[in-house]
């Protein structure tokens, strides 16, 4: 069941809408990724191991982002992001809605640069993740998850004392994360297909964008679980709309894609896919097992999704592993589900 988006006109969903002008440029990518050097740890595309392990047809390739120093993709980013403020803005503290992984990366961020770090986290997060951002150094802010979307709907952050980094609208963490993409087409000489897991857009937004201007013959494959269909919905609609979400994987639990988003990821995906909660479980369960890593559901949906897939339909193709925040009782059951 799907209700519109837009109704509430302060939020997000009524700011301008992105053009493709909007889309990380190649310099600024390229300036991203000498900013971030010696903050990002070396994720180099490991193929994927079958059961069988004899590899035939095209290869599935790897990006274990769960190596970087929060065990995600989002320091790119994050980190960027702030680090492009200026300092009068940042030294003010620092603030962002987070399931958990955005929250890791900004307390992680705040500790470099020595200024406080809170997130307005849902008060059902995996204590893995609460626990990871008070290690850091960061307060979660722990409240209904109702309260979570209504924070960002109405810019509840707005005349208040931190400088606020938004996991999905921000062009500085789109760039960030497109350096992902960069390293993507550095290592591999084609990719037919990039599978990329969907919440609120900001990887997409950034990596997709890497992919067309630096390979534009990759089809761009957004995977998001049946339990939390946001973009999906929408393109069957033609406009956001609000789903329900029941999803292990937290990470990309966001109900709605925002009115400015919505028309600015339409250009850059190419093709949905939405992947059960069994192929979820599935896919860690390979990634564990035959690939030894470890991967939270949202970071094992991009292998779901191409596991499903036909592989001469597919191609070449790499899934990022996006987080590997997972509790250890959870990993444990689903490793023991065979």
């Amino acid at each position: 069941m799907t209700k519109d988006a837009n109704t509430n006109q302060n939020g997000p969903e009524s700011g301008a809408v992105f053009g493709a002008d909007a889309r990380p440029r190649e310099s600024e990518i390229r300036a991203a990724r000498e900013l971030l050097a010696d903050v990002l740890a070396p994720t180099p595309m490991v193929r994927f191991r079958p059961s069988d392990t004899r590899g035939d047809g095209p290869a599935i390739w790897l990006k274990p982002e769960i190596h970087q120093v929060v065990s995600s993709f989002k320091i790119r980013g994050v980190y960027h992001a702030v680090a492009r403020m200026d300092e009068a803005r940042r030294s003010a503290g620092l603030e962002t809605v987070s399931a958990g992984n955005t929250a890791q990366a900004l307390a992680w961020t705040g500790r470099a640069f020595g200024v406080e770090a809170r997130a307005i986290m849902p008060d059902h997060a995996p204590q893995t993740k609460v626990d990871a951002v008070c290690a850091l150094g960061g307060t979660p802010v722990l409240v209904p998850v109702a309260e979570v979307f209504r924070y960002l709907r109405e810019h509840a952050w707005e005349g208040g004392p931190y400088a606020f980094v938004h996991p999905w609208t921000e062009r500085d963490v789109w760039i960030g994360h497109a350096t992902m993409g960069l390293e993507i087409v550095e290592e591999l000489e084609c990719v037919d297909t990039l599978f990329v897991p969907l919440g609120g857009g900001g990887l997409t937004a950034g990596v997709a964008s890497a992919l067309a201007t630096l390979s534009p013959s990759t089809r761009i494959v957004a995977v998001e679980p049946e339990g939390c269909p946001s973009f999906h919905a929408a393109r069957r609609a033609g406009r956001p709309v609000e789903v329900a979400c029941d999803t292990m994987c937290d990470g990309v639990a966001v109900p709605y894609i925002t009115a400015e988003m919505f028309p600015f990821l339409s250009e850059l995906i190419d093709e949905v896919v939405l992947v059960s909660e069994a192929d979820v479980r599935a896919a860690i369960r390979a990634l564990a097992l035959h690939n030894r890593i470890v991967a939270e559901g949202a970071g094992a949906l991009a292998l779901a999704a191409a596991l499903r897939m036909p592989a001469d339909e597919r191609g070449v193709s790499v899934c990022p592993v996006t987080g590997g925040s997972i509790d250890a009782d959870k990993l444990a059951t689903i490793l023991a589900d065979v």
